[in-house]
């Protein structure tokens, strides 16, 4: 399961993944609204659009019913593409043969830098981009744009940001939930005293270690140096990279506190991690994101009772919310594809998806209280307190051959720092080496 690409579907506490297909398909939407996004005139009647994104089942589901609400208040008449898992597969030749689709969701940003180089998107329009200032810190924006152009919103939010425990392994060591790194370290240990293990680590997964690396690096170096890293403007040698590999040591350094030790741990992928803290009750913790929920779930554990979680605890000054997500975009130069831009960027837009399940906005004026189940309302809560510091996952805003390549690069260096965790120079030595490769 690779992170750009998790599907979360939160249907009120009980949650389910949505089936993957294979084989791109198209559906017809339907001409019924069951959410209207209001009536009057038509400005779009008789425009049509198409759009292509990775969903299928319920989310696609859901999707469609925020289409159904442009529909209504616009009259176009959109068409829904899935794109299957590969984006990047589907679009790339329908961009070389001259058929895009009008608007195009993307799962990972280094995409709109890709497509753009090509000349395969259009700039927003100025009615776009005030509504993403409206709504959207700085970063977000900027996250989109491309040689100075903005061309995407990000529209969809998945957050990286959390620590999964089982509450009676919990309630047997007598600890209580952590808060803070160092409560994190210390209810670890106790938790190890009391005979079971307090880590279970999905390192065969590298992308989960990247996840980790980066909420302690958000955290314990800020985000401006987040964002510096994350575009290799400094080396991977620099001493903030030494902190965050020393407070991860903490952890992953004792064997005794990740489940089967590191080369147990470099064996298991995710979600089996997860199926080990809830299903076979092996371990008390999992560092992951919202979509632990759904196999936590599938493995008999009640999210909220059994499964619970905590904001990844604060190892420096900065609270990490760290998210995945997708930017939508406009391949085709069309009025309509603008109209529907601006209204997945809105308030409106993103208050309508968020009273359906499995949808985390990043829209800071979209309200917590629209969404259906506390778990989403409490996510939702933290994207949007966490203010101008939330960041986007950093591998993902790397080059694939250095952020995204199982076997390689920084996957692959912080799998073998999994493996021996005491040799930290040597680790950043081999990311920066890597990083050099990637970025030439």
């Amino acid at each position: 399961m690779r992170k750009a690409s998790a599907v979360v579907v939160l249907a009120g506490l009980a949650v389910a993944v949505a089936a993957c297909g294979n084989a791109p398909t198209t559906t017809q939407p339907s001409a019924s609204s069951s959410e209207s996004a209001g009536g009057g005139t038509k400005p779009l009647q008789g425009v049509k659009l198409e759009v292509a994104a990775k969903w299928t089942g319920d989310e696609q589901k859901n999707f469609q019913k925020v289409l159904d609400a442009f529909q209504e208040k616009t009259g176009a008449t959109v068409t829904y593409a899935s794109t299957g898992e590969d984006t990047g597969a589907y679009l790339g030749p329908r961009i070389q043969g001259g058929s895009p689709p009008d608007v195009a969701i993307l799962p990972q940003p280094g995409l709109v830098q890709q497509y753009a180089k090509q000349n395969a998107l259009k700039p927003l329009t100025d009615a776009v981009t005030k509504e993403i200032d409206a709504n959207y810190t700085p970063y977000w924006k900027e996250l989109g744009s491309a040689d100075g152009k903005v061309y995407g919103v990000l529209i969809k939010a998945a957050h990286k940001s959390l620590v999964w425990y089982r509450g009676q392994a919990f309630e047997d060591a007598g600890v209580q939930p952590p808060t803070n790194w160092d409560e994190l370290v210390k209810a670890a240990g106790t938790i190890a005293d009391s005979g079971t293990a307090p880590l279970s680590l999905c390192g065969a997964s590298g992308w989960t270690l990247t996840d980790l690396f980066e909420n302690v690096y958000l955290s314990s170096a800020g985000p401006e140096n987040y964002d510096k890293l994350s575009k290799h403007e400094i080396p991977w040698t620099d001493p903030s990279v030494t902190t965050a590999l020393q407070k991860i040591q903490q952890l992953v350094g004792k064997k005794e506190y990740v489940l089967d030790g590191a080369s147990g741990a470099l064996q298991t992928d995710f979600p089996t991690c997860v199926t080990k803290v809830y299903g076979q009750k092996k371990a008390a913790m999992v560092i992951e994101a919202d979509f632990v929920a759904t196999q936590a779930t599938q493995d008999g554990a009640k999210v909220g009772e059994e499964a619970k979680y905590v904001p990844f605890p604060k190892v420096g000054d900065t609270q990490p919310v760290v998210l995945g997500g997708d930017v939508a975009v406009a391949m085709k130069d069309s009025p309509g594809a603008m109209a529907l831009l601006q209204f997945l960027a809105s308030t409106e837009g993103g208050s309508i998806w968020a009273k359906l399940p499995g949808y985390l906005s990043p829209n800071k004026n979209v309200s917590p209280d629209n969404y259906p189940d506390p778990l989403t309302k409490a996510l939702g809560q933290t994207i949007v307190s966490a203010g101008d510091a939330v960041r986007y996952d950093m591998s993902d805003l790397a080059p694939s051959a250095f952020g995204g390549t199982d076997g390689k690069g920084e996957w692959k260096d912080l799998q073998d720092f999994l493996r021996n965790p005491t040799d930290i120079k040597g680790a950043q030595a081999k990311l920066e080496e890597d990083a050099k490769k990637a970025w030439k």
